[in-house]
């Protein structure tokens, strides 16, 4: 696929479909060797794609090859590549300053970042932030204050949940084995209830969570942990690595009432959901329900690590020095912080939400000419699309790469799309068109669709 680079702020631009060369290109397989012998072998490459640079939705690799981005660093690169008001915001401060402890000092790009994240919370409280490196620093921060704040040691999470792998984090992530196995012992007083894994298009199955608020009430909170004991319920309103499943609103409702009843704190994990992806600030949005501690990172700087914790006022009252970051806050991590919510608040969570419509509309309707396809679900541009097997999955995420579309795996069976916050309707139509070709070339037309009931 040929794709051509705006001069402008625009992303780049598509034209005719062509390859340039075999994939992987020699130079990418001169360095993926280079790698074999150096990297942790415990990092899992998709396919062997060697990045060289992007600009707007798309990515070049090293041999000149062109790529339809639709995995954006996993929900990371919310502005595209390069977006020329983050790169500056980039530039100046590292002329300015780079790096001074927030733990220790105060800096302005610091707080002008955590302004703008206390005016977004997804609550009527007036809100407090920290700053992280990382989603899994938010979790874990999160974690801390719930404990410190409620003085109990409990937490409940979901079965399917990824939020990290520091271990307070991993010991909440329920989504593959090979995650936790090896690890142990992690925290104690962590249990995982049942997700209401709803699927709305071809199977239908599921319904609105009552069977799982039944589960938490009964099985978790009634035998394993007493309410008074537990800091903390921890949820993806979307299961990000678990396999994009939304939580019914109905659900997290019920959650919200099991936590004001008993004093508990309801945490957000939103750091793949959040930043207008879904077409608001927060997933949790969409449900009309308040948490008490969200978490954020991904989007947040369109690429540089950041990440962050925002509570409640009432909630974030532990005194100084019970919880800090060297580098946490950066000056030039919060500069294209700033500079990526002034862009995603300015137009980029309309796009989302109209782009993630039409992306859904076009998904839907290549499964439904080519088959194989057990669902589709999303909100915004955070879809998924289940196949009846992890090989068919795989299989077609293959095939995608081939045809110069990046996207990813997640959860037993699924490819996730979730492509820039900046695509367009010319982007989200080629992507249509190459994950149908990717779809006719990686999968049988019926396989498993009639054992599932489609």
């Amino acid at each position: 696929m040929t794709l051509e680079a705006s001069p402008s702020s625009a992303p780049a631009r598509m034209t005719a479909p062509q390859i340039i060369t075999e994939l992987p290109g020699p130079r990418a397989r001169a360095m993926i060797a280079r790698d074999a012998a150096v990297v942790s072998p415990s990092l899992t490459r998709a396919y062997p794609l060697v990045a060289e640079s992007g600009r707007g939705y798309v990515v070049t690799d090293v041999d000149g090859n062109r790529f339809l981005d639709f995995a954006a660093g996993i929900a990371v690169c919310s502005t595209g590549h390069g977006h020329p008001d983050v790169v500056a915001a980039i530039k100046e401060q590292a002329d300015r300053l780079i790096h001074i402890a927030a733990t220790d000092f105060y800096e302005p790009r610091y707080l002008e970042l955590t302004e703008h994240l206390a005016r977004i919370a997804p609550f009527d409280e007036p809100a407090r932030v920290f700053l992280t490196n990382s989603g899994t620093e938010a979790v874990e921060g999160a974690i801390k204050l719930a404990r410190y704040h409620t003085h109990r040691p409990g937490l409940i999470a979901f079965e399917g949940a990824f939020h990290g792998r520091t271990m307070g984090a991993l010991s909440l992530t329920n989504s593959k084995i090979k995650q936790r196995a090896g690890f142990g012992p992690l925290l104690p007083m962590v249990h995982h209830s049942s997700f209401p894994r709803v699927r709305a298009w071809r199977e239908g199955s599921g319904g609105d969570g009552s069977a799982e608020l039944e589960f938490l009430h009964k099985s978790i909170l009634g035998r394993l942990l007493a309410p008074r004991d537990v800091a903390a319920i921890v949820i993806e309103p979307i299961q990000g690595e678990g396999g994009y499943f939304p939580a019914p609103a109905a659900f997290l409702r019920g959650l919200r009432e099991i936590c004001d009843e008993h004093g508990i704190m309801l945490i957000a994990d939103e750091i793949q959901s959040g930043m207008g992806r879904t077409g608001r600030w927060w997933a949790i949005e969409h449900s009309g329900v308040e948490p008490d501690i969200v978490t954020t990172a991904k989007g947040i700087a369109s690429g540089m690590p950041l990440g962050a914790f925002i509570a409640r006022d009432s909630v974030m009252s532990w005194p100084p020095g019970a919880h800090g970051s060297t580098f946490a806050g950066n000056p030039v991590c919060a500069a294209a912080g700033a500079a990526t919510l002034k862009l995603i608040e300015g137009g980029l969570i309309e796009n989302a939400a109209r782009m993630g419509a039409r992306l859904r509309a076009g998904i839907e309707r290549v499964a439904a000419e080519h088959g194989g396809v057990r669902d589709v679900r999303g909100m915004g541009l955070m879809i998924g699309v289940e196949f009846a097997s992890h090989e068919a999955a795989d299989a077609v995420e293959q095939a995608a790469f081939q045809r110069g579309l990046l996207v990813l795996e997640c959860g037993e069976a699924a490819i996730r799309l979730c492509p820039p916050l900046i695509v367009d309707e010319e982007a989200v139509d080629t992507a249509v068109a190459l994950f149908g070709e990717a779809m006719a070339a990686g999968v049988r037309p019926t396989e498993g669709v009639e054992e599932v009931g489609g």
